[in-house]
């Protein structure tokens, strides 16, 4: 796999798994106004991935009653996107729990089937100490070229992916604190110092 590092724009690696999609300020669909999406997949057919920064109003232990018996403690299920609303997706950092499949980044893994859903959910409910995950209505998808014409007209700003930010404690930061990084890192693009079209 590619190895991203730190990206600057208009340059585009064979993928962008692993990275962070930060909506610019011109970009008003609703589903992703002021968003942060952590891509989960991308190649020539298409992108996947989940917003971030958008907790819903119903929380895990409720979400998951039928199926689970949790501890309510308080955590929220996030809104992944408008695709499979009806679909849930487990991110977490238990990494003996997923076999041969590859991180997103280093520590993260997308939970893809019943059984790692249902260890991380029992872990939970357990109290350990070390696991991390958010639980996801949805998710966002793009098909083949569609990511890459809406980074071409500055929709999105990339931005290398980190456990901190997928599991920030104060998810509505999220956008300003990823927006304030990007900057930080890329001084010299034209425009995103100034333009409120791009930040």
């Amino acid at each position: 796999m590619v190895s991203l590092g730190r990206m600057q724009p208009n340059i585009m690696p064979d993928s962008l798994r692993g990275q962070m999609l930060i909506a610019a300020r011109s970009l008003r669909d609703p589903n992703f106004f002021k968003t942060v999406v952590l891509l989960v997949e991308h190649n020539a057919e298409g992108a996947m991935g989940v917003v971030i920064n958008r907790p819903s109003g119903v929380t895990v232990a409720n979400a998951l009653k039928k199926h689970f018996d949790l501890p309510e403690t308080g955590d929220m299920v996030h809104v992944g996107g408008p695709v499979e609303r009806n679909a849930l997706f487990i991110l977490h950092n238990s990494n003996d729990l997923e076999g041969d499949e590859s991180p997103i980044i280093e520590g993260l893994f997308i939970g893809n089937n019943p059984r790692t859903f249902e260890n991380v959910v029992q872990r939970a409910a357990a109290a350990d100490p070390d696991l991390r995950y958010r639980v996801y209505f949805g998710c966002a998808g793009w098909g083949g070229e569609q990511l890459e014409s809406e980074l071409a007209r500055n929709d999105w700003l990339l931005l290398p992916a980190t456990a901190d930010y997928v599991f920030h404690p104060e998810p509505y930061a999220v956008w300003e604190q990823a927006l304030a990084e990007y900057r930080q890192s890329n001084p010299l693009v034209p425009g995103v110092g100034g333009d409120a079209q791009l930040n």
